[in-house]
C-alpha cells in the first residue's frame, strides 16, 4: 500500500506538468462551461427564468442563473472527461503505458495518476466556473456546511468521472475516438434537470433524466447551494459515484491485465 500510495504521487506529479505544460486543453474545458453560462443566462435566461415555477417574469434572468449554475457545474467536471481519455489514449498509442508495465511501478498506481489529475483539473475548473457566476450575479444562500458538502460532492462526482474516462481511454483503439467518447458524457446535463425542470419533458425524456446520474448530481449541487431540500437526491448521487467508481476501475483495470498478459 505504502508502494502504490508513492507510484500514484509520482502519477500524480506527472499528469500535473502536462497539465502545466499543455495549458490549451485546461482553457477549453474551463472557457466551455463559461460561454454556456453566458450563453443561457443572458440570452435565453430570461425566457427560461420566467417559466419556473413561482418566478416573477421580471426576475426571470436571476432566478434562471441561481437553477442553472449547477448545471454548468456538472457539465464542468463533465467536460474534463474528454481531456484524460485522450491523454491515456494517448500514453496507450505511444508506448508510455507499456512501457511503465515493464518497470517496478503499481499497476494501480498508473491509472491512478491520470484520475487524480484529471480531479484536480475539475476541482479547479469548478472555482474558476463558480467564481465567473458570482461575478454575474449568483447568490446562493448556502450555509457553511452546506459550502463543505458541495465541495465534497464536486470532488466525488469528479472523482467518478475520472475512472470512466480512464476506462474510455484504455478502450479506445486511437486518440480521435478516446477524444470523440466522453462527448456524450457532456451530453446529460442537458438530457436532465441541469437547464430545465425534468417535469416540463415528454414522458419519454423525462423518465431517462430522471434516472440518469447526472440529475440527482445537479439536485444534490442545487439543494446545497440553495437550501432546497435534498430528498432522495444525496443518497442517489452517492450511489451513483459509488457505481461509476467500481465500475471504472474494473474495466480499466481488466483492460490494463489483459493487454500487460499480451
Amino acid at each position: 500500500m505504502t508502494y502504490t500510495v508513492g507510484d500514484s504521487i509520482t502519477m500524480l506529479r506527472r499528469n500535473l506538468l502536462h497539465i502545466v505544460r499543455y495549458p490549451g486543453l485546461t482553457i477549453f474545458v474551463i472557457g466551455a462551461p463559461v460561454v454556456f453560462l453566458m450563453l443561457f443566462v443572458f440570452v435565453f435566461g430570461g425566457t427560461l427564468g420566467a417559466g419556473l415555477p413561482g418566478v416573477d417574469p421580471e426576475g426571470g434572468r436571476a432566478a434562471y442563473l441561481l437553477y442553472v449554475m449547477p448545471g454548468i457545474l456538472a457539465m464542468t467536471i463533465a467536460g474534463t472527461a474528454g481531456g484524460t481519455a485522450t491523454t491515456v489514449a494517448m500514453d496507450m498509442t505511444e508506448g508510455i503505458t507499456a512501457r511503465f508495465r515493464t518497470m517496478a511501478i503499481s499497476r494501480a498506481a498508473v491509472l491512478a495518476g491520470h484520475v487524480l489529475g484529471n480531479t484536480v483539473q475539475a476541482v479547479l475548473g469548478v472555482v474558476v466556473v463558480l467564481a465567473v457566476g458570482l461575478a454575474v450575479g449568483f447568490r446562493p444562500n448556502a450555509t457553511l456546511l452546506q459550502w463543505i458538502s458541495a465541495a465534497v460532492m464536486v470532488v466525488l462526482i469528479a472523482f467518478a468521472i475520472s475512472w470512466l474516462a480512464v476506462a474510455m481511454g484504455m478502450a479506445s483503439k486511437s486518440v480521435e475516438t478516446a477524444s470523440n467518447l466522453p462527448m456524450l458524457l457532456l451530453l446529460l446535463p442537458f438530457l436532465g434537470s441541469g437547464f430545465v425542470p425534468t417535469d416540463t419533458m415528454p414522458s419519454g425524456l423525462r423518465w431517462f433524466a430522471d434516472y440518469q446520474p447526472f440529475t440527482p448530481f445537479v439536485e444534490t449541487l442545487r439543494g446545497l447551494l440553495t437550501g432546497e431540500p435534498l430528498g432522495s437526491n444525496l443518497p442517489l448521487a452517492l450511489s451513483w459515484c459509488a457505481v461509476i467508481t467500481v465500475a471504472g476501475y474494473v474495466w480499466s483495470m481488466a483492460i490494463y491485465e489483459r493487454k500487460s498478459v499480451r
